[in-house]
């Protein structure tokens, strides 16, 4: 990648003053940051592409569907996918923090990625039944723990290559460009239904390998980050250090803090399959209801990411809470409108309408958090920070899981209630979070 070419589209993407700054990071790593900026954006972009592709709640479903596999592994995409990947960090902290260099943990599990999306898409082109659908599951679970290697690696590698004010942005930008290809997928998918056409298990093979493809680019674009040797203190002892590591949950008070908050925050993501059931119950299961929610998602994505990602670098934590905030709004106006004025839901807008708003908060929820996550802890301690928080996440990820079983006892709507008292009480937590932007 050319230099002036890098530094020009960092000086477009990131002010002036803001360019100037070089927070939390040393004088060598402060001369590569515009290179590492832009290659840290498109790799970021890459991956963000690949999990549109391999979308456990769309993209899956549909090709086991497809393939004859049972219909309760369905159940499991979704847990496996995000859990796998959260819960087994702690542990693989502990391997990382040997590493003097951590972009090549962030490198192979690119890669890992790539061989099990590749897996998967042969999969589609050449087994059927329950072999398809065991052998899908196996590899998301590779995938899955993969993808837990490449996200401790990354926060800690942006915490030494990018300064503070900036880290946001590249969570932003990143974030943006993924909304942007949503869109793109969302109108294949509506074309797909209006023209009618038919698509077999050939073609979501030949895309899943396509999928693969883009992880290795990824791979490759990573691999060109500038990142110069760090502490490798607290990996020599295993395990052992890694479950040490639990400890901050005791003894640091603003971190054991944040992973309430964090956990109450998960509200916004658990919330959003809600709302595609009521409008698939109140629109029909046409595709063309399918593709008006994912490009409501990717345009949420695409226009406030980049605000986020600003506000998040002035102060993550007034982020978390306002994004938290219109989540609950939203969540109520809902149920007061399922309540009191149930023939609004028939209408074709409303629906796409609260989800893109919701999509919008999440997006702030998603940057605040990871932009707060990265500039609370330096050095040797931010790779301690995330594990511990995504391994905590992870569990109560599966433990919050089991809400949806509610809906035999109360309606979505009042489940959806439910998690907007839950983002009020994130709101009320963030509000004791001390500021670490400065």
């Amino acid at each position: 990648m050319s230099k002036d070419w890098s530094e020009s589209i960092y000086e477009k993407l990131i002010n002036e003053e803001d360019a100037r700054a070089c927070k939390a990071i040393d004088e060598s790593a402060c001369q590569e940051v515009p290179g590492n900026f832009v290659r840290i954006i498109l790799s970021q972009f890459l991956t963000n592409l690949g999990d549109a592709i391999i979308n456990p709640k769309v993209t899956l479903p549909w090709i086991l569907q497809s393939l004859g596999a049972p219909a309760f592994l369905l159940g499991w995409l979704v847990p496996i996918r995000e859990s796998g990947s959260l819960v087994p960090q702690l542990a693989i902290a502990s391997w990382i923090r040997r590493m003097p260099v951590r972009k090549w943990a962030w490198v192979t599990g690119s890669v890992l990625q790539a061989l099990c999306v590749l897996g998967i898409g042969l999969v589609a082109m050449t087994l059927q039944g329950a072999a398809a659908g065991w052998t899908v599951i196996a590899l998301l679970v590779v995938f899955s723990l993969s993808r837990g290697l490449s996200s401790v690696a990354s926060k800690d590698v942006l915490g030494k290559t990018i300064p503070k004010k900036q880290r946001g942005q590249v969570s932003g930008w990143s974030s943006s460009a993924a909304g942007l290809v949503t869109m793109g997928l969302a109108a294949m998918l509506f074309l797909s239904w209006y023209l009618q056409a038919d698509t077999g298990n050939a073609f979501y093979g030949w895309a899943l390998v396509a999928g693969a493809a883009i992880w290795l680019m990824a791979a490759g674009m990573f691999s060109t980050v500038t990142e110069f040797a760090g502490e490798t203190g607290g990996g020599r002892n295993g395990m052992i250090e890694a479950f040490k590591q639990l400890a901050l949950l005791k003894t640091d008070k603003d971190f054991r803090d944040f992973v309430i908050t964090r956990s109450l925050f998960l509200c916004t993501a658990l919330s959003a399959p809600y709302y595609i059931v009521l409008a698939h119950d109140a629109l029909g299961s046409d595709v063309w209801v399918l593709a008006l929610f994912m490009f409501a998602s990717g345009l949420a994505g695409l226009v406030s990411a980049p605000v986020w990602g600003r506000f998040s670098d002035q102060s993550s934590r007034r982020v978390m809470m306002m994004a938290s905030t219109g989540a609950a709004i939203i969540g109520i106006a809902l149920f007061l409108i399922a309540r009191f004025i149930p023939e609004l839901m028939a209408t074709f807008w409303l629906m796409p309408l609260l989800y893109f708003v919701l999509t919008i908060c999440h997006q702030g929820v998603r940057v605040g958090r990871k932009t707060y996550l990265v500039d609370m802890a330096e050095g040797d301690k931010r790779t301690s920070y995330v594990s511990v928080s995504n391994t905590v996440i992870g569990i109560v990820l599966l433990a919050l899981s089991g809400l949806g079983s509610l809906t035999a006892v109360m309606s979505m709507e009042a489940l959806i209630l439910f998690f907007s008292v839950m983002a009020i009480a994130g709101v009320l937590m963030a509000a004791r979070l001390p500021e670490v932007t400065d």
